[in-house]
């Protein structure tokens, strides 16, 4: 079904229901059209051809996210990556702290420094979030790439959720809960010190916001239960315990891929967890993803 426009139709509005029954409508028409063929074959990500960026496109439109595969002899190396990512109006990488000096993190089990150790340089499970959420509301992460270098030997299955189905779902059966996850301090961050000093201040925010100019939804969030502050209202705890049984549920909107050498993610930062995985050293096997965040969505979407 034909896309529909969000910044005339206002679907995320609370008091507009008919847009959002009219959005609603088209986005579920919309969720199976593309599952027998959800991984888009493209012979250069750094140079796609015409029928290889509206594969990934269209997909992203319906679902914000998209899998590829390189088939061809095209470099898939940062600066193919960065190539990839301008086709689709990504530019302005989110610079992080273990992110490398070009701001493309190299995600693969590190060693422990400085008496901590974070999960995604682990081969532990990471549970369910969107990129970012400690960022400061100007400078949110709606854009990602992830790009598979080297597989695990076993596990690391990636599991996604598009926010939108999230937001649909959680509209239906309690509206008064967006609400609450809308609020600009329904969810805190604290600060992150480490040795007495602050590297990041805490950051506030709501969960679903709406940009202005485009009205797209956009989420931010973290299913952690530690290191994290909800709104002392009613609404706000309800509906955080909602969110987590969910996440909890096997859905038939939930995309679940283990991502191979040569194939990558797309997306406009969509929910996702990743499981447990495990390297083969001896066998010289060990994972290793290149992780891009940008300040925009995909163009087009």
């Amino acid at each position: 079904m034909r896309l529909p426009d969000l910044a005339r139709l206002r679907p995320f509005d609370l008091a507009n229901e008919a847009g959002y029954q009219q959005w609603r409508a088209i986005k579920l028409a919309n969720q199976d059209t593309l599952a027998a063929d959800r991984v888009v074959p493209v012979k250069d990500v750094a140079r796609l051809d015409a029928r290889e960026h509206a594969a990934i496109l269209e997909r992203c439109q319906k679902t914000n996210l998209a899998i590829y595969e390189v088939t061809g002899a095209g470099g898939t190396d940062k600066t193919a990556i960065r190539a990839f990512g301008r086709q689709f109006g990504l530019e302005h990488l989110d610079m992080n702290l273990r992110a490398d000096e070009d701001s493309i993190t190299s995600l693969q089990v590190v060693e422990a420094s400085a008496g901590t150790q974070y999960i995604p340089y682990t081969n532990r499970p990471l549970n369910w979030h969107t990129d970012g959420y400690y960022n400061p509301l100007d400078k949110q992460v709606r854009g990602i790439i992830m790009h598979c270098v080297a597989a695990s030997a076993s596990g690391g299955d990636n599991l996604m959720l598009d926010p939108e189905i999230a937001y649909l779902l959680l509209r239906d059966e309690h509206p008064e809960y967006l609400a609450a996850l809308m609020q600009p301090d329904a969810m805190t961050i604290p600060a992150n010190i480490e040795a007495g000093v602050e590297l990041r201040a805490a950051q506030s925010g709501p969960v679903f916001s709406v940009a202005p100019d485009s009205g797209a939804l956009h989420m931010r969030y973290t299913a952690r239960s530690r290191s994290i502050e909800w709104k002392k209202d009613r609404n706000t705890r309800m509906a955080a315990g909602f969110l987590l049984e969910l996440l909890a549920t096997d859905s038939i909107y939930r995309v679940r891929h283990r991502l191979r050498a040569g194939q990558g993610i797309i997306c406009n930062n969509v929910l996702h967890k990743r499981e447990a995985f495990d390297d083969d050293a001896a066998a010289g096997q060990k994972r290793l993803l290149y992780r891009a965040r940008y300040h925009e969505r995909i163009r087009g979407t």
